[in-house]
Protein backbone atom coordinates (compact mmCIF):
# COMPACT_ATOMS: atom_id res chain seq x y z
CA UNK A 1 0.00 0.00 0.00
CA UNK A 2 1.29 3.89 -0.77
CA UNK A 3 1.16 6.30 2.03
CA UNK A 4 -2.14 7.36 0.45
CA UNK A 5 -4.12 4.38 0.76
CA UNK A 6 -2.91 4.51 4.34
CA UNK A 7 -3.70 7.69 5.04
CA UNK A 8 -6.99 7.07 3.22
CA UNK A 9 -7.66 3.78 5.29
CA UNK A 10 -6.29 5.80 8.85
CA UNK A 11 -9.22 8.34 8.49
CA UNK A 12 -11.66 5.24 7.53
CA UNK A 13 -11.07 3.99 10.62
CA UNK A 14 -10.70 7.22 12.45
CA UNK A 15 -7.24 7.46 13.53
CA UNK A 16 -6.69 10.80 14.38
CA UNK A 17 -2.95 10.69 15.20
CA UNK A 18 -2.52 8.64 12.61
CA UNK A 19 -3.80 10.73 10.16
CA UNK A 20 -1.57 13.43 10.73
CA UNK A 21 1.54 11.46 10.88
CA UNK A 22 0.70 10.10 7.28
CA UNK A 23 -0.28 13.57 5.65
CA UNK A 24 3.77 14.88 7.01
CA UNK A 25 4.89 11.58 5.59
CA UNK A 26 2.73 12.31 2.60
CA UNK A 27 4.21 16.51 2.55
CA UNK A 28 7.78 14.78 3.45
CA UNK A 29 7.42 12.59 0.19
CA UNK A 30 6.97 15.32 -2.48
CA UNK A 31 3.43 14.41 -2.78
CA UNK A 32 1.61 17.15 -4.30
CA UNK A 33 -0.82 18.56 -1.96
CA UNK A 34 -3.70 18.22 -4.61
CA UNK A 35 -3.09 14.80 -4.76
CA UNK A 36 -3.02 14.04 -0.99
CA UNK A 37 -6.37 15.93 -0.69
CA UNK A 38 -7.93 13.84 -3.26
CA UNK A 39 -6.64 10.56 -3.07
CA UNK A 40 -6.40 10.14 0.76
CA UNK A 41 -8.78 12.36 2.43
CA UNK A 42 -11.28 12.87 0.06
CA UNK A 43 -11.55 9.50 -1.15
CA UNK A 44 -11.35 7.92 2.51
CA UNK A 45 -14.68 10.58 3.51
CA UNK A 46 -16.22 9.27 0.01
CA UNK A 47 -16.07 5.40 1.50
CA UNK A 48 -17.18 6.54 5.17
CA UNK A 49 -20.07 8.37 2.91
CA UNK A 50 -21.24 5.39 1.29
CA UNK A 51 -20.14 2.76 4.27
CA UNK A 52 -23.36 4.85 6.18
CA UNK A 53 -25.57 4.61 3.41
CA UNK A 54 -25.20 0.71 3.39
CA UNK A 55 -25.61 0.65 7.18
CA UNK A 56 -22.02 0.10 7.92
CA UNK A 57 -21.22 3.26 9.64
CA UNK A 58 -23.57 5.44 12.20
CA UNK A 59 -23.51 8.66 12.80
CA UNK A 60 -20.77 7.83 15.97
CA UNK A 61 -18.62 6.13 13.42
CA UNK A 62 -18.93 9.18 10.79
CA UNK A 63 -17.79 11.88 13.65
CA UNK A 64 -14.63 10.09 14.40
CA UNK A 65 -13.39 9.88 10.54
CA UNK A 66 -14.66 13.31 9.85
CA UNK A 67 -13.13 14.11 12.90
CA UNK A 68 -9.60 12.58 11.87
CA UNK A 69 -9.82 14.09 8.43
CA UNK A 70 -10.00 17.47 10.18
CA UNK A 71 -7.03 16.29 11.56
CA UNK A 72 -4.82 15.75 8.25
CA UNK A 73 -6.73 18.62 6.97
CA UNK A 74 -5.44 21.15 9.04
CA UNK A 75 -1.93 20.14 8.80
CA UNK A 76 -2.41 19.96 4.58
CA UNK A 77 -4.37 23.35 4.21
CA UNK A 78 -1.12 25.95 4.22
CA UNK A 79 0.48 23.70 1.40
CA UNK A 80 -3.22 23.32 -0.61
CA UNK A 81 -3.42 27.58 -0.13
CA UNK A 82 0.02 27.47 -1.06
CA UNK A 83 -0.36 25.61 -4.04
CA UNK A 84 -3.26 27.51 -5.10
CA UNK A 85 -5.72 24.36 -5.13
CA UNK A 86 -8.79 25.60 -5.42
CA UNK A 87 -11.99 24.75 -3.32
CA UNK A 88 -14.97 22.46 -4.86
CA UNK A 89 -16.77 25.25 -3.72
CA UNK A 90 -17.89 27.67 -1.12
CA UNK A 91 -20.61 26.79 1.80
CA UNK A 92 -22.08 28.73 4.31
CA UNK A 93 -23.80 26.74 7.07
CA UNK A 94 -26.16 26.93 10.00
CA UNK A 95 -28.69 26.17 12.61
CA UNK A 96 -31.26 28.74 11.85
CA UNK A 97 -32.43 31.08 14.54
CA UNK A 98 -34.27 29.65 17.57
CA UNK A 99 -32.39 26.48 17.34
CA UNK A 100 -29.27 25.14 19.57
CA UNK A 101 -28.63 22.03 18.33
CA UNK A 102 -25.46 21.33 16.19
CA UNK A 103 -24.37 17.68 15.92
CA UNK A 104 -25.72 17.17 12.70
CA UNK A 105 -24.72 20.56 11.16
CA UNK A 106 -21.20 19.90 12.84
CA UNK A 107 -20.99 16.55 10.73
CA UNK A 108 -22.33 17.90 7.51
CA UNK A 109 -19.74 21.14 7.43
CA UNK A 110 -17.24 18.23 8.47
CA UNK A 111 -18.30 16.10 5.45
CA UNK A 112 -18.45 19.15 2.99
CA UNK A 113 -14.72 19.72 3.82
CA UNK A 114 -13.87 16.25 3.73
CA UNK A 115 -15.36 16.35 0.03
CA UNK A 116 -12.98 19.49 -0.86
CA UNK A 117 -15.62 22.44 0.18
CA UNK A 118 -14.13 25.62 1.72
CA UNK A 119 -17.45 25.92 4.50
CA UNK A 120 -18.24 28.88 6.41
CA UNK A 121 -19.92 27.67 9.79
CA UNK A 122 -22.49 30.13 11.54
CA UNK A 123 -22.77 28.45 14.46
CA UNK A 124 -26.06 28.19 15.52
CA UNK A 125 -29.28 30.37 16.00
CA UNK A 126 -28.50 32.20 13.19
CA UNK A 127 -30.63 34.91 11.64
CA UNK A 128 -32.07 35.31 8.38
CA UNK A 129 -29.99 38.81 8.38
CA UNK A 130 -26.65 36.37 9.63
CA UNK A 131 -27.06 34.42 6.41
CA UNK A 132 -27.89 37.60 3.80
CA UNK A 133 -24.97 39.19 5.28
CA UNK A 134 -22.68 36.25 4.81
CA UNK A 135 -23.50 35.83 1.21
CA UNK A 136 -22.40 39.45 0.79
CA UNK A 137 -19.09 39.01 2.67
CA UNK A 138 -17.84 35.58 0.91
CA UNK A 139 -19.73 35.00 -1.97
CA UNK A 140 -20.58 31.27 -1.48
CA UNK A 141 -22.14 29.10 -4.14
CA UNK A 142 -24.37 27.45 -1.40
CA UNK A 143 -25.94 28.37 1.67
CA UNK A 144 -27.22 25.38 4.26
CA UNK A 145 -29.69 25.85 6.91
CA UNK A 146 -30.21 22.93 9.07
CA UNK A 147 -33.43 22.60 11.82
CA UNK A 148 -33.39 19.63 13.87
CA UNK A 149 -37.21 21.29 15.69
CA UNK A 150 -40.33 21.63 13.51
CA UNK A 151 -40.92 24.63 15.80
CA UNK A 152 -37.58 26.39 13.85
CA UNK A 153 -38.57 25.03 10.57
CA UNK A 154 -40.19 28.02 9.32
CA UNK A 155 -37.42 30.15 9.99
CA UNK A 156 -35.60 28.06 6.79
CA UNK A 157 -38.43 30.34 4.85
CA UNK A 158 -37.52 33.19 6.71
CA UNK A 159 -33.69 32.43 4.84
CA UNK A 160 -34.95 32.47 1.58
CA UNK A 161 -37.26 35.14 1.62
CA UNK A 162 -34.79 37.26 2.79
CA UNK A 163 -32.52 36.70 0.46
CA UNK A 164 -35.14 37.02 -1.90
CA UNK A 165 -35.80 40.69 -0.38
CA UNK A 166 -31.58 41.58 -0.65
CA UNK A 167 -31.55 40.45 -4.74
CA UNK A 168 -29.43 37.63 -3.33
CA UNK A 169 -31.50 34.50 -4.45
CA UNK A 170 -30.41 34.15 -7.67
CA UNK A 171 -26.61 34.31 -6.75
CA UNK A 172 -26.47 31.32 -4.29
CA UNK A 173 -27.83 27.45 -4.30
CA UNK A 174 -29.97 26.86 -1.06
CA UNK A 175 -30.06 23.25 0.95
CA UNK A 176 -32.16 22.26 3.89
CA UNK A 177 -31.74 19.60 6.01
CA UNK A 178 -32.61 18.33 9.66
CA UNK A 179 -34.30 15.26 11.12
CA UNK A 180 -38.15 16.70 10.77
CA UNK A 181 -37.38 18.68 6.98
CA UNK A 182 -38.32 16.53 3.78
CA UNK A 183 -37.90 17.16 0.11
CA UNK A 184 -42.02 18.47 0.13
CA UNK A 185 -41.40 21.02 2.49
CA UNK A 186 -37.83 22.32 0.92
CA UNK A 187 -39.86 22.62 -2.40
CA UNK A 188 -42.98 24.35 -0.87
CA UNK A 189 -40.64 26.61 0.90
CA UNK A 190 -38.16 27.72 -2.54
CA UNK A 191 -35.14 25.63 -1.60
CA UNK A 192 -33.49 24.29 -4.00
CA UNK A 193 -32.78 20.89 -2.16
CA UNK A 194 -33.12 18.88 0.69
CA UNK A 195 -30.61 16.48 2.92
CA UNK A 196 -31.83 13.59 4.31
CA UNK A 197 -28.26 13.38 6.59
CA UNK A 198 -24.61 14.38 5.75
CA UNK A 199 -23.68 12.00 3.63
CA UNK A 200 -26.51 12.58 1.22
CA UNK A 201 -25.73 16.40 2.00
CA UNK A 202 -22.38 16.53 0.84
CA UNK A 203 -23.43 14.56 -2.80
CA UNK A 204 -26.14 17.37 -2.97
CA UNK A 205 -23.72 19.91 -2.67
CA UNK A 206 -21.54 18.54 -5.25
CA UNK A 207 -24.73 18.69 -7.60
CA UNK A 208 -26.00 21.62 -6.69
CA UNK A 209 -22.34 23.59 -7.30
CA UNK A 210 -22.20 21.80 -10.73
CA UNK A 211 -25.87 23.02 -11.68
CA UNK A 212 -25.10 26.90 -10.37
CA UNK A 213 -21.54 26.78 -12.76
CA UNK A 214 -23.72 25.63 -15.64
CA UNK A 215 -26.23 28.64 -15.18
Amino acid sequence: MTVLDDLCQSVIDGNRNLAQELVKKAIAENIPPEQILKEGLIRAMAEVGRKFECGEYFVPEMLIAARAMQNGLSLLRPHLVTAKVAAVGKVVIGTVQGDLHDIGKNLVAMMLEGAGFEVIDLGVDVSPGKYVQAVKDHHPDLIACSALLTTTMPRMKDVVDALKENGLRDQVKVMVGGAPVTEVFANQIGADACAMDAAVASSRAQELILERRKQ
